[in-house]
């Protein structure tokens, strides 16, 4: 999706809904601290309120497919940026926290995204991911969102995580009433919400998972192996003619 569409779905009745009740479970998951730097990716600083400490350093990374807006607005100082999702602007182990909404299900190689992001978060650094739930009825529907690029199981997630050397600390769900407008549907959405998990968890509209980057004493899955020289002594043919000492019998 574009990031116009995008933007225009949070601008509607429910985009509204759905941006208040992800930010609710966001809210719950993880907390940011005075001077961490959180990083957002594919289109999340609608949850940057729910997630970011006032006094923590925010950005919002859009991807090179979906297009970029001024964020947070128009006339105050621009904090995001254009950027290939698997070449971010950033040196290593510099971000606290990474927010992906709107993002892995449109990267061409989710692997290659997860690791770049695990490149520029610091150690023990945390990874939130807001993934389309592939049985959930908002994946099916296109009238969100939610409902285009590609949707990921929890097995899915779970094995691409740890191919990118991220640890699983916390799964949730939301988004457990149907994706429609009606007006019915959403004025009890928010009760909905509260019981969602227990009735329809697995049918949920979104997957979040919370994963800690961890680093290994080896990069590779195999160990290189370290060749030591050997010395052994040689026996050298004494010159024609002479008798070999002792001494001439050693290198």
């Amino acid at each position: 999706m574009h990031v116009v569409d995008l933007r225009n779905f949070y601008e509607t009745a429910l985009g509204r809904l759905t941006a208040e009740l992800l930010s609710r479970r966001l809210k719950q998951l993880a907390s940011v601290s005075t001077g961490h730097t959180v990083m957002g990716l594919g289109f999340a600083h609608p949850y940057f309120t729910a997630m970011a400490h006032e006094d923590a350093t925010s950005f919002s990374f859009m991807q090179a497919k979906q297009g970029v807006i001024h964020w947070p607005q128009e006339g105050e100082a621009n904090r995001s940026v254009l950027v290939d999702e698997c070449d971010l602007p950033l040196v290593e182990s510099v971000i606290d926290l990474a927010l992906v909404v709107h993002g892995l299900e449109f990267a061409d190689t989710p692997d290659d995204m997860l690791h770049e992001v695990w490149r520029v978060l610091a150690p023990q650094g945390r990874l939130v991911l807001v993934i389309p739930n592939r049985r959930g009825l908002w994946a099916a529907s296109e009238s969100t969102p939610l409902g285009h690029g590609q949707p990921f199981s929890r097995h899915q997630i779970t094995e691409l995580l740890k191919e990118a050397k991220f640890d699983v600390t916390h799964w949730d769900t939301a988004l457990h009433f149907p994706p429609l407008r009606h007006r019915t549907t959403m004025a009890t959405a928010r009760h909905f919400e509260k019981f969602g998990r227990l009735i329809v968890g697995a049918f949920a509209g979104v997957t979040i998972v919370e994963a800690v980057k961890q680093v290994y004493a080896f990069s590779s899955g195999k160990r290189a192996r370290r060749l030591v020289p050997r010395f052994r002594p040689v026996f050298l043919p004494a010159p024609h003619g002479m008798r070999a000492s002792r001494q001439d019998q050693f290198p």
